[in-house]
């Protein structure tokens, strides 16, 4: 990044910050960004000493970054945390802490970032919709192809056909959802790695306001930020960890929720189609199928409940008809085109 480019990247971190402290009701988060936004000055200071002003261009933040604190301002920067990192936003960990005085500081580097979001986890959960998703495509495809009369054949090629294309279509959005949150990621690192290398006291201050914000007195968050930044090894991942609120050992894998989604989806999309491959005949093979296909609905449902923490028996049964609502919906749809072609 050229000195020009590092420049714009501290005015605009500047002007983020105080937008941001404006815009956020919580005092304590609102006195984090104001200081982040004197810290972010001062290195665009730093950086306009190196440049010269005469060659400066008027500063102006980018339409993104405008975009960005138009949607901050009118739902709060708590739900555009997403957005706002991908903007260079930093000390949004400061949202998972506990109240003041109430959040256990880390003690190494191990136990740095706890509890922020892990970008490669959540499988368990990604396979349960996965599955239901293949279930309430592919059985109210197949209700749908019934509903038209047509042939046993006609009805299992077009199940196996939705169950491949819906299963590759998941795994194409997976790997390009993963990838790009990737790239995001690895950039903000890769930003953060240049930071610590022009100006690592800047970088241990930010990391120190940070602490403050989860209620170490200052002097002491100062400490552990410059212990922290003095070991090489430690520092970048304790910024990654601590800024971004990211695990850099943890950014997912592209080609494994690729993979995930299609195979869970599959799975989901096979469950109506096995009466069909053990020989069941129309009509009573689609309506095996279409119970299998409750049966799971319901299942996945009540699964889900270990995320929501609702009922299981009701999740499950909102679900069901859900699922039971757009496969009736596409059998009355099917009968109503078949009719009309017939």
């Amino acid at each position: 990044m050229s000195g020009l480019e590092s420049w714009h990247e501290e005015k605009q971190s500047g002007w983020l910050y105080r937008e941001l402290a404006k815009a956020e009701s919580e005092p304590r988060i609102s006195a984090l960004f104001a200081k982040l936004a004197h810290e972010a000055d001062a290195q665009a200071l730093q950086w306009e000493k190196n440049i010269g002003t005469q060659t400066l261009p008027a500063f102006a933040p980018s339409l993104r970054a405008r975009l960005v604190i138009a949607l901050a301002r009118r739902i709060g920067p708590r739900r555009m945390r997403t957005a706002l990192a991908a903007i260079k936003v930093r000390g949004l960990s400061a949202y998972s802490a506990a109240e003041v005085g109430g959040h256990a500081m880390p003690t190494s580097v191990d136990e740095i970032g706890r509890g922020h979001r892990s970008v490669g986890g959540g499988n368990l959960r990604a396979a349960i919709f996965g599955v239901n998703d293949g279930l309430v495509s592919n059985a109210s495809l197949i209700l749908g192809v019934v509903g038209a009369n047509v042939a046993n054949a006609t009805v299992l090629t077009t199940g196996i056909a939705g169950m491949l294309a819906g299963a590759m279509a998941m795994a194409a959005g997976e790997f390009v959802s993963v990838s790009s949150q990737r790239e995001m990621y690895e950039y903000q690192i890769a930003l953060e790695a240049d930071e610590l290398k022009e100006y690592p006291e800047a970088e241990a201050e930010e990391l120190a306001l940070i602490y403050e914000a989860r209620g170490l007195p200052l002097d002491e968050a100062r400490r552990m930020a410059h212990t922290l930044i003095s070991n090489p090894e430690n520092a970048l991942d304790a910024l990654a960890r601590e800024e971004l609120g990211l695990n850099p050992q943890e950014l997912g894998s592209p080609y494994g929720a690729a993979v995930f989604s299609f195979v869970s989806f599959a799975i989901g999309a096979l469950v109506p189609l096995l009466p069909f491959f053990v020989g069941a005949k129309l009509p009573s093979a689609a309506w095996i199928g279409a119970s299998l296909a409750a049966s799971g609905l319901f299942g996945t449902g009540a699964a889900m409940s270990l995320f929501t923490g609702r009922r299981a028996l009701r999740s499950g049964l909102r679900m069901l008809l859900i699922g039971g609502g757009a496969g009736a919906l596409t059998f009355a749809i099917g009968q109503l085109i078949g009719g009309r072609l017939g």
